[in-house]
């Protein structure tokens, strides 16, 4: 075992209230482990502004002019959560042995990080944070968030059950990371994909230090849906079997009718006429959708716009 030059990389957006918190309490574990000869004294936290309204950017100047170890970078635009991050990572590859990501939240346990170098430590190239339970989450929160990760694994998604984005990552994982150029991020997706070797520490989640919940359910729908259409076609697969199902169904109809017509109970069915027409038109509605879906990722590829710029840095 041997110290490690640790990054610790904290998207930020509107976190001017929580970041104070927490980059005392990541401070104080980097004092610890520096001390137990696990990190570094050079280790730091990286803090990514993702295009803030609030003062965010000032908080980090400011947490930057009171110790060297707090560095950040803002980007030009409000990008999301996923890209914020991304630039963290990828900023932080030349200047670390390994990158710790967490939200500026302090919801995943910042103590978990000492478990994570140590299982790096030992081998492991990606250390995946996953809660031990969702007791704090509202009901309502535990069974759409289970219900997303079921509905990821029937759709041939390989991710970790109740992971997010509280991860550790070697720097060869990073560079690997480098090489994935999609502009449609998914991280969660991305990673397990890398194919390193993997472990898990288990944490219990707890509330926010401060501030507002940043990922509304609306938000949360669009994460689950970008995360499905951007690595499998599997939904579009289930629509040509539902079109097949239909065609059977067709024909079993159209046999029925042609016997009704034939014995003389050939009476139109206003209401079965109805639900029919309402019926095939909103399957034609949502596989217009799903296709369509599909078609502006690739719009958004093909174009191969740069994924965020980096505005100002403090890495000094």
């Amino acid at each position: 075992m041997r110290p490690v030059k640790l990054a610790i990389v904290v998207p930020c957006y509107n976190e001017e209230e929580a970041l104070p918190i927490s980059a005392r309490s990541l401070l104080d574990i980097l004092d610890r482990m520096t001390v137990d000869g696990l990190t570094t004294p050079d280790s730091y936290i990286l803090c990514c502004n993702d295009g803030s309204r609030d003062n965010t950017w000032q908080v980090i100047e400011q947490l930057h002019a009171a110790d060297n170890r707090v560095k950040g970078i803002s980007l030009a635009h409000n990008r999301g959560h996923q890209y914020a991050l991304l630039a963290g990572l990828k900023t932080a590859i030349d200047h670390c042995d390994a990158a710790v990501s967490i939200d500026a939240d302090l919801q995943d346990d910042p103590e978990a990080i000492i478990e994570m170098v140590k299982a790096f430590n030992k081998g492991a190239e990606i250390v995946y944070g996953v809660r031990s339970s969702r007791e704090t989450d509202t009901r309502f929160k535990r069974v759409t968030a289970h219900g997303f990760y079921r509905f990821q694994k029937m759709m041939g998604l390989d991710t970790v059950f109740d992971h997010a984005d509280y991860r550790l990552m070697s720097n060869r994982a990073l560079v690997l990371l480098s090489h994935y150029r999609e502009s449609n991020l998914f991280l969660r997706g991305i990673i397990p994909q890398i194919g390193l070797t993997t472990a898990n520490v288990t944490y219990s989640r707890a509330r926010r230090v401060a501030g507002e919940s940043k990922y509304p359910l609306s938000k949360m729908l669009s994460f689950s849906i970008d995360g499905i259409t951007s690595f499998t076609a599997r939904p579009i697969r289930f629509i040509f079997f539902l079109g097949l199902f239909l065609l059977v169904a067709d024909i079993a109809v159209a046999l029925y009718v042609l016997i009704s017509y034939f014995i003389g109970h050939s009476d139109a069915g206003w209401p079965s006429l109805m639900l029919s027409v309402w019926f095939l038109g909103s399957l034609i509605l949502i596989a217009l959708g799903i296709v369509g879906e599909y078609i502006s990722k690739i719009f958004v590829e093909v174009k191969g716009r740069p994924r965020f710029e980096i505005a100002e840095s403090l890495l000094d």
